[in-house]
């Protein structure tokens, strides 16, 4: 294909899972002062005074302490449930839950330093469980996965959230946007509400909804868990449950009123989560990945010694044009294909390696989300894969003596 082709296709394709850069200078002067206004908005908005404390079995024994995914269906309105706040929501006596296994790295360097396939789970695990839960986040950990992928939206009262969609229509009992809800309105929901084993889809019978009503008390937990790890959780307490997991971060790119994407509240997103990364202790232990190179450049700003990987803009600057990556970015973040075109060619494959860059690819394709194709990736070779079915990648992979 030619270049100009290629660039929009591989811009089109780049997630975050998708600080000055050299390769695209222009940006950065353009978004300098927004990151100024975006910090300082950070500084002086009040995040929660404490962080949300999970249920048990969101803080196992050992931890006390985001194809491209399908768009959205159209669906009902839904009216929002009244539900009482987490705070108040009874919860049962569960049995404790066994340590969580401890990874083989901590920290993203020894992670890249393994030489081996890495198994990411895609929000915990969406094709296993319910997307972004920590339920699903549980699950992928006592699986085995290396990493925990994830994507970040703002509340209203500007709490990050794990969350994909700029609503919650497509996996809640509710309709409207995260960014106009509060914390505790968003975290009322049900957001196992529409998971189902042919998710996303909304039109089965209800009985094929399998985890939905549990977080509203209507229906018994698994064994171990409670109502609360069936809600929308915040990126404090995921990290905070998870502390020996590298944790792949997307900053998301809500619109604004306007349908567009809102840069400045994009900026706002990252100082939020430079200042949540740095109070946690965890700048050595999370990849920060996302679609605009804005909040890159604002983010690497407030946070430079995070790990990064490249936008939609520079990425292909660099694959076809050899324009320098920023020397954060250390791992690449593509889909397999993208309208019958590879994107996982020798030449980008061979490229990243002569650079010593990581690649990690997410399936973009419902066929993709399966364990024989999880290794036909690694056998291009990859380095990582962010799966939907993360406990089958990593059955496969030791099967086939790719991992430990």
């Amino acid at each position: 294909m030619s270049v100009p082709l290629a660039l929009v296709l591989l811009g089109a394709l780049l997630v975050g899972c998708d600080g000055a850069d050299d390769s695209a200078p222009s940006v950065e002067q353009d978004t300098a002062s927004s990151v100024t206004a975006a910090a300082t908005a950070a500084a002086t908005t009040a995040p929660p005074t404490e962080a949300p404390t999970p249920t048990q079995a969101a803080t196992p024994v050992a931890a006390e302490e985001n194809g491209a995914e399908p768009e959205p269906v159209e669906q009902t309105p839904v009216v929002t449930p009244t539900v009482p706040p987490p705070t108040s929501t009874p919860m049962p006596t569960v049995a404790a839950l066994p340590p969580v296994p401890t990874p083989a790295a901590s920290t993203v360097r020894e992670l890249l330093a393994l030489g081996r396939p890495l198994v990411i789970g895609h929000a915990g695990g969406d094709r296993s469980w319910p997307h972004s839960t920590m339920y699903a986040f549980s699950q992928a950990a006592y699986a085995g996965v290396d990493v925990l992928e994830m994507d970040l939206q703002m509340t209203a009262d500007r709490v990050l959230v794990v969350h994909h969609d700029d609503t919650v229509d497509r996996t809640t009992n509710a309709t409207g946007r995260v960014r106009d809800m509060t914390y505790e309105e968003l975290q009322a929901l049900d957001n196992a509400y529409w998971w189902s084993e042919e998710w996303p889809s909304h039109d089965l019978a209800p009985d094929a909804y399998s985890y939905r009503g549990i977080r509203t008390g209507d229906v018994a937990p698994p064994e171990g868990y409670g109502p609360d790890d069936f809600r929308v959780e915040t990126f404090r307490a995921v990290a905070l449950a998870f502390p020996e997991h590298v944790l792949d971060v997307e900053i998301k790119t809500p619109a604004g009123d306007d349908g567009e994407d809102d840069i400045d509240f994009i900026l706002e997103m990252a100082a939020v989560l430079a200042a949540e990364i740095e109070e946690l202790g965890r700048t050595d232990s999370v990849v920060v990945v996302s679609f605009r190179d804005e909040a890159l450049v604002g983010f690497r700003e407030l946070a430079p010694e995070v790990v990064t990987s490249p936008g939609q803009d520079s990425l292909p600057a660099w694959a076809f044009a050899s324009v320098p990556l920023h020397p954060n970015d250390l791992i690449l973040q593509v889909p397999p294909t993208f309208s019958g075109l590879d994107v996982l060619t020798p030449d980008l494959l061979g490229k990243a390696a002569d650079e010593g860059l990581a690649v990690w690819v997410w399936p973009n394709e419902d066929w993709q989300e399966d364990p024989d194709y999880y290794a036909e990736l690694i056998d291009l070779p990859v380095d990582g894969v962010i799966a939907g079915r993360p406990a089958e990648a990593v059955e496969r992979f030791r099967a086939d003596g790719d991992i430990p």
